[in-house]
């Protein structure tokens, strides 16, 4: 069968499959392993999920990135499907016509607004968040090669961390992110968390007075960056500056997950790096 055609009849078996109450999102271990830019995606994946209202468990192993089928964390086990990321899990969500309320009835022009604040998010946000784990020396050094060595054995470790390190760099360039210099970087970052506020305004969220998958990743990121303690707090500096943003995250954080704040998260992540 061609790889379109079974593409097609799963997807359409996804639409008709009811959502099961043993759903997993799987992702690395929260306080010893998981580093700045997966700890946003999984976040925002579980704020979606719980945004939709969908039962879920979350799964945690040391190898979650080696059991993705994109090699990349979170993936959700629905099913009989294994599916990885945000972006295919909401579509996933989508071909059950199960979307968050503030998603349900945007216009064409409006879905098409939110993809493309996505797009950039997943372009600036998620590519700075790696440059400052994988390219910033003192980052890396003091929390990087720590955390992502840390559910192996040394020797394994080293290499791990090494073989790591050459394939985000290479990914970096291939975004021609890796020649820039900080300042250029935390630039970028500052100037996609302006278009986000300006877009967000004084709205509850980015569409209304109900979520979508925007506020979902945008909580992600901007969670985790304001509650992980690391060396060059730039991230968060460039953040503060930003209410609205601050406000969204904590509003999403008080009604979706209610079991911690952001100042207590802040307090427990610091022991982190």
């Amino acid at each position: 069968m061609p790889a379109n055609l079974t593409e097609t009849v799963a997807m359409e078996m996804a639409g008709v499959e009811p959502w099961p109450d043993d759903a997993q999102l799987f992702q690395p271990y929260e306080v010893e392993q998981i580093l700045l830019p997966d700890n946003a995606n999984c976040l925002a994946t579980q704020a979606f999920l719980k945004m939709c209202n969908l039962p879920f468990e979350v799964q945690m192993r040391w190898n979650a990135e080696w059991m993705s089928p994109s090699g990349r964390v979170p993936f959700l086990k629905c099913g009989k499907f294994l599916i990885p990321e945000l972006e295919a899990i909401a579509q996933h969500c989508g071909k059950k016509n199960i979307k968050p309320l503030g998603q349900q009835n945007l216009t064409d022009e409006e879905s098409c607004d939110m993809h493309a604040y996505i797009s950039t998010i997943n372009n600036v946000l998620y590519n700075a968040e790696l440059y400052i784990c994988w390219v910033h020396e003192s980052t890396y050094r003091e929390v990087t090669q720590v955390r992502n060595g840390s559910v192996f054995a040394w020797p394994l470790s080293v290499f791990q961390n090494w073989s790591k390190r050459s394939k985000i760099i290479k990914q970096l360039k291939m975004f021609s992110w890796y020649k820039k210099t900080l300042d250029e970087v935390l630039k970028e970052v500052e100037n996609c968390c302006y278009a986000l506020s300006e877009r967000l305004g004084q709205r509850k969220y980015f569409f209304g007075s109900e979520p979508t998958e925007l506020d979902a990743l945008v909580f992600g990121h901007i969670f985790s960056i304001m509650t992980i303690h690391l060396p060059d707090d730039n991230l968060a500096k460039i953040i503060k500056n930003y209410d609205s943003l601050v406000k969204l995250a904590q509003r999403i954080e008080d009604t979706y997950f209610k079991k911690k704040n952001l100042a207590e998260s802040a307090q427990v992540k610091k022991s982190l790096s």
